[in-house]
């Protein structure tokens, strides 16, 4: 059975930092990204890392402030996240996918990051 399990949201002031893990269980992919979804809006592409390539990818809005990595094995992924801002106040989510390309095969059940000003 394929699992993804987010640990590590919470709250925290505008300017600090916060640590996201996801967890993978049940089979190895080959990408796995970060999304987000704040209140009322659309869920939204944050990092995504594919092993096959070593590439890592970031949304405008995070690049500078927020670091994704892996461990050797694939299976966690981590976001470490500076200088947070108000406006990144969302459900996070992890996806993996089998393949380099295309939609998320798999999503965790989300982790709430809260960012007061």
């Amino acid at each position: 059975q394929v699992q993804l399990v987010e640990s590590g949201g919470g709250s925290v002031q505008a300017g600090g930092s916060l640590r996201l893990s996801c967890a993978a269980s049940g089979v190895t992919f080959s990408c796995g990204g970060w999304f987000r979804q704040a209140p009322g809006k659309e869920r939204e592409f944050v990092a995504q890392i594919c092993w096959s390539s070593g590439g890592t990818t970031y949304a405008d809005s995070v690049k500078g402030r927020f670091t994704m990595s892996s461990d050797n094995a694939k299976k966690t992924v981590s976001l470490q996240m500076n200088s947070l801002k108000p406006e990144d106040t969302a459900v996070y989510y992890c996806g993996a996918r089998y393949s380099n390309a295309g939609s998320y095969d798999f999503w965790g059940q989300g982790t709430q990051v809260t960012v007061s000003s």
